[in-house]
């Protein structure tokens, strides 16, 4: 007997409409009923579109059955907001523009918030202000994380005395060079094995199953925007650090970017699906969270932490690469993840803790807070402050938007500031120039309850998009 053939016509001809339904039909039968003779075939067909919810149980005419019958879809009553919303503590707040607190107000009354927090870096963004910090109860809120899942900072400082960079200089540019790779989308062409491309989440998470070779080609590389990845002067202030590091200047690297295209995949995904399992007004809708008990809010979470994880091992395979290109290792690496969601005890209570740029403080806790590509940065251990959630700024603050500063700060008014600051700069764009930003020791004066600071890192010579 030979193998069934059905043709698109006749499925029509007995009842079929939906190109979907002829599709599934023609492909179910010629699979699993190819011994079947055209007659017998068309038979059971039509006892499917006879009557198809009875056959939607059945493990191969199901889905035939499922492209015929409409299923009502299913609209979720709107969540409203709490009248009221929970205490924001907030940091250097004169320099704090109206829009960023407006947005944290708003994140505020969401029925899981429970406290928050707003950095004296804060400016608008999306969903949660930059700078914002939310603590709510057994959920997670994938735009309060945000898109660039982990992004993060990290600081390795080399046994090289700060007074010998100028001779050193053209080494470090070429390293930088060779060994950086910049831009949305950008991949290098190396065969990478990493731990973190191991990952059963890869295998496990159904929006994680085909990323894996993207996640190894974009291994090691910064995205565009504020990333950077730059050689500069540490010093170290504080003799008592948990280095042993004598005080003094150190040659350090400093980079910043994230999750690369994985994070934002994982948060466009998990968000579209917050929207849908907890619709929230029109003014709080990015807000929506997931359940930690649900299906969805176990996944966001796994996928989360991957990606932090997977941010953690592109620093270091990007310090490991210009470790090696300058022949040095590192006496010491201080690294901080910022847009990401902890687990953590606040008041004696478990919370959910959103940072959406800002630094984790914990007691005793390290962290490095840039400024802007000729400002300097800080190396700070955390003082545990709760009514900031224990969190700090993750940097300067942007004061003008990127559209404001390309239209406002002209290149030779950049070229001037960077030749004043003694930086080099390779690529970078009128966007991220210093003066988009807010002044770092302002910042730094708002939050000094928040933070004690044991060095500093001046940048000399800055790698960017562009």
């Amino acid at each position: 007997m030979g193998k069934l053939k059905l043709h698109s016509k006749d499925l029509r001809r007995i009842g079929f409409t939906e190109h979907v339904s002829v599709s599934v039909a023609m492909q179910v039968m010629q699979q699993h009923y190819k011994h079947h003779t055209e007659a017998e075939a068309f038979g059971i067909l039509e006892q499917v579109l006879a009557n198809p919810s009875e056959f939607l149980d059945d493990p191969l005419l199901g889905k035939i059955a499922a492209t015929l019958v409409e299923v009502p879809e299913i609209i979720k009553p709107e969540i409203p907001l709490l009248a009221e919303g929970v205490p924001v503590n907030q940091f250097g707040s004169a320099h704090i523009e109206q829009a960023a607190i407006e947005q944290m107000k708003i994140a505020a009354r969401l029925p899981v918030a429970v406290a928050g927090a707003l950095m004296p870096d804060a400016h608008q963004g999306y969903g949660l202000p930059i700078g914002g910090v939310l603590a709510v109860k057994n959920a997670v809120i994938p735009y309060g994380v945000g898109l660039d899942i982990g992004c993060r900072m990290c600081l390795s400082i080399f046994d090289m005395p700060g007074k010998d960079y100028n001779g050193r200089e053209k080494q470090l540019r070429r390293a930088l060079e060779e060994n950086t790779y910049f831009g949305t989308g950008k991949e290098h062409g190396e065969f990478v094995e990493d731990a973190v491309l191991e990952r059963s989440e890869f295998d496990t998470i159904s929006i994680l199953r085909n990323m894996r070779g993207k996640a190894a080609k974009q291994l090691g590389t910064s995205g565009s925007g504020n990333h950077f990845v730059e050689f500069g002067i540490v010093t170290i202030t504080d003799e008592a650090n948990e280095w042993n590091l004598p005080q003094g200047d150190y040659i350090g690297l400093l980079s910043h970017s994230g999750s690369r295209g994985m994070g934002a995949t994982i948060a466009a995904h998990y968000t579209q699906i917050a929207m849908e399992e907890t619709p929230l007004p029109k003014v709080a809708k990015h807000m929506a969270w997931l359940d930690l008990n649900s299906e969805a809010g176990m996944e966001y979470w796994l996928a989360m932490n991957l990606a932090g994880d997977y941010a953690a091992a592109c620093h270091n395979r990007i310090h490991r690469k210009i470790a090696k290109a300058i022949g040095i290792e590192p006496l010491a690496r201080i690294e901080n993840h910022h847009n990401f969601a902890w687990k953590e005890i606040i008041n004696g209570e478990e919370l959910i803790v959103h940072r959406k740029g800002a630094t984790p403080a914990a007691k005793g806790e390290t962290g490095i807070i840039p400024g802007s590509m000729t400002a300097p940065g800080y190396l700070v251990r955390g003082k545990g402050e709760v009514t900031a959630l224990h969190s700090a700024a993750h940097g300067a603050g942007r004061k003008m938007s990127r559209g404001r500063a390309q239209q406002s700060i002209t290149h030779h008014a950049l070229k001037e500031m960077l030749k004043a600051k003694q930086v080099t700069l390779i690529g970078g764009g009128l966007d991220e120039a210093p003066q988009a930003y807010k002044d770092i020791d302002m910042v730094m004066q708002s939050q000094t309850n928040l933070v004690e600071v044991f060095g500093s890192f001046q940048p000399r010579l800055v790698r960017m998009d562009g």
